[in-house]
């Protein structure tokens, strides 16, 4: 246990220092391979929910250790506290586990990390976050004072200060909801490939397997518990496919005809790129802007044994890799603050600005300016994001419909010119738009 302790406190380590966390998991596998069963999956574990966990982390820490905590020993006692939360049965034994982590890190801070773990240990309930509700709701009602470590809403949102302000100013009677949903395990769906298999068919196939799962849309199933991508049945015959169910909607809504030619636009990983395929034979260009996100792209395409033109090229500059010919319809799923799926990367909350935003609305607004020349008259372009911020959702859209008279929204649904998708039990957040060009 405590050498899981000290990958996961490198983890933090990484992030702390401003750098991905799933890069940084994926680079210590490969540097250090272990053959014990489920010994990465408590890794990861341990990592992702310390860093759910991280502003109520160093809310407690700055409790118990008013004068600061010694920056060698931060990452362990951050893992150490989220690991020891709720009490688990073996909470003496992790105790020791992770100051003998501090301990080889740092040999004169074990007894100043075995003393504060202790005191947590008696005073659990009141450090709790869920004990902090109430102060928490005053605290956001009010702008904040303060360091940002001694937010009590920080500590029972775990959520940066700005990021609570923002969702509670533009999701008033939802807040709450959104923000608790961004501290959860993400939901584990599966899109299943109509093309080689039905819906009753695939519930025969798990329940013969004795695996629970719910169907919760059109080709969409849920499993009740998530579990190894490669242990899923028909993964490798590709009749189902690993997808969130809220990310299913952008190709169902695009809903590609046969014949049509169409453009993936910002395509990496690939999901929904082999989605647009499975639900129509179409000429699909798929185009990402980093050579190393199209791997994980061609292997998605390859697996389900479809093809399309796949292209390195930056969707803010069609002309340096667009043959010229028009399109019927494009996704531009564009980059965003990923806002909406915060609990599958929880590093974002932490890595992500206020300023960046706005930065991304801008580099937002590029695309949809490179992208809408390369559709033909009567084409459609539906413009999506893994964000529940709306400067890069309702805004983009209204700015780019005032800009651009040929234009026109496409309701959706119930009437309404816009998706919003709240992350819930169900799916993470999303936003979708569609609009048709008009001349």
């Amino acid at each position: 246990m405590s050498g899981a302790i000290e990958l996961a406190a490198q983890v933090i380590d990484r992030v702390l220092a401003g750098h991905n966390a799933l890069e940084h998991y994926h680079a210590l596998r490969a540097a250090h391979p272990v053959t014990e069963p489920g010994a990465w999956g408590r890794v990861r574990d341990l990592s992702w929910s310390a860093l759910r966990d991280y502003g109520w982390g160093r809310w407690v820490l700055a409790r118990l250790a008013p004068r600061g905590v010694p920056e060698p020993v931060l990452a362990p006692l951050l893992v150490a506290l989220s690991a020891l939360r709720d009490g688990p049965r073996d909470a003496h034994a992790l105790t020791h586990q992770s100051v003998s982590c501090v301990r080889a890190r740092q040999e004169r801070l074990a007894g100043f990390a075995n003393a504060l773990l202790r005191t947590f240990l008696r005073e659990r309930e009141a450090l709790h976050p869920e004990a902090l509700a109430e102060a928490a709701r005053a605290s956001a009602a009010v702008p904040a004072v303060g360091p940002e470590e001694q937010d009590v809403a920080v500590a029972h949102f775990r959520h940066p200060r700005w990021w609570i302000d923002k969702v509670r100013a533009q999701h008033p009677l939802d807040w709450e909801g959104v923000l608790h949903a961004g501290n959860t395990h993400p939901p584990m769906g599966l899109r299943l490939n109509r093309r080689r298999i039905d819906e009753a068919g695939a519930l025969a196939r798990f329940a013969e397997a004795g695996i629970a799962v719910r169907h919760v849309g059109p080709m969409a199933l849920l499993l009740e518990r998530p579990m190894p991508v490669a242990k899923v049945p028909g993964i490798a015959e590709g009749w189902v496919s690993p997808q969130d169910v809220g990310a299913q909607f952008a190709a169902r809504l695009l809903a590609p005809v046969d014949g049509e030619r169409v453009l993936d636009a910002c395509a990496a990983p690939g999901g929904k790129s082999a989605h647009l395929l499975e639900l129509a034979d179409i000429e699909l260009t798929a185009v990402d802007v980093e050579e190393s996100r199209l791997v994980p792209l061609r292997r998605a395409l390859a697996r389900l044994n479809v093809s399309a033109s796949v292209l390195r090229g930056d969707a803010r500059h069609p002309a340096r890799w667009w043959d010229g010919r028009p399109f019927d319809a494009i996704l531009a799923d564009v980059p965003c603050s990923g806002s909406g799926v915060a609990r599958r990367h929880p590093d974002i909350k932490w890595l992500r600005r206020a300023e960046d935003v706005t930065g991304f609305a801008r580099q937002q607004h590029e695309i949809l300016e490179g992208l809408w020349p390369l559709l033909k008259p009567g084409g459609r372009l539906l413009y999506a994001t893994c964000s529940i911020f709306a400067e890069e959702n309702e805004e983009q859209v209204r700015a780019f419909v005032k800009r651009h008279r040929d234009a026109r929204p496409v309701p959706l649904g119930d009437g309404r010119e816009t998706l919003g998708l709240l992350p819930d039990e169900t799916h993470d957040g999303f936003f979708y738009a569609l609009l048709r060009k008009t001349a």
